[in-house]
């Protein structure tokens, strides 16, 4: 998934964002050590934590996201942050623990991609290093169907963004399709239209979990929120902490 066109659209929709902020602070300031953010995005957590005071190192393949977030990091916060592809990427660093917050493991397709990003991780951590990520859970709206949900941006010029969503489900290969048709009307009256498609490949909670035992970790704790609680059928979000064996 290339993110540099999607960045901007990205960067809006998600900006506020702060479900799962308290969550990855908790874990990287008990870490005690550095933290490798895999996923970083636009920067949303990275810089969070790193006006915490934890020392975050954040991975990300977008370029354009990368210098989204040295923006948001504009005036006096300098952010650590990496050009790579969890699967491939090489740092003489090794870490106390490692995050992927807001479903960054979406974007592993195949067994071979799962397995060999979580093995490459696994090389970043020192041994009993933490390893947290959340997943959210399959359930989707109708799909081939134009929907809005509710995301209208406006801009100073007065000008007005709207965006619509289709979704395609592909059951046999878990991957779920979202076209974005995002519509501007202009302060002329113009109407403009861009197109963006992201598709991600969900997981059932067993499937992580012997993804990860087979990439060398410790069988994880699993919550359904942010807050610890038990994952139950109405929880909208999987937990994963666990460790480097």
């Amino acid at each position: 998934m290339n993110y540099d066109d999607f960045a901007d659209l990205y960067d809006h929709q998600y900006e506020l964002y702060r479900d799962d902020l308290h969550f990855y602070a908790g874990v990287a300031e008990r870490a005690a050590g550095p933290v490798l953010e895999v996923g970083a995005g636009t920067g949303r957590v990275t810089t969070y934590l790193a006006r915490r005071g934890v020392d975050v190192t954040g991975l990300e393949p977008s370029e354009r996201m990368i210098a989204r977030a040295q923006e948001r990091a504009a005036g006096g916060q300098e952010l650590k942050l990496v050009q790579g592809d969890m699967q491939t990427f090489q740092l003489e660093q090794k870490f106390s623990l490692i995050i992927a917050p807001f479903n960054a493991l979406m974007h592993l397709y195949t067994p071979n991609e799962q397995l060999g990003a979580l093995q490459n991780l696994h090389v970043h951590l020192e041994p009993g290093s933490q390893f947290a990520f959340d997943l959210y859970l399959p359930r989707f709206g109708r799909p081939n169907t134009v929907r809005h949900e509710g995301e209208t941006l406006h801009a100073p010029d007065g000008g007005r963004t709207d965006i619509f969503l289709v979704q395609r489900h592909d059951k046999l290969r878990q991957h779920i399709t979202t076209e974005y048709h995002v519509d501007t009307t202009h302060p002329d009256g113009r109407l403009t239209r861009r197109h963006y498609t992201l598709t991600q490949r969900y997981y059932t909670r067993y499937e992580v979990e012997w993804l990860l035992r087979f990439a060398g970790f410790e069988s994880p704790r699993v919550t359904g929120s942010f807050q610890g609680g038990p994952l139950e059928k109405g929880s909208e979000v999987m937990v994963f902490q666990t460790r480097a064996l």
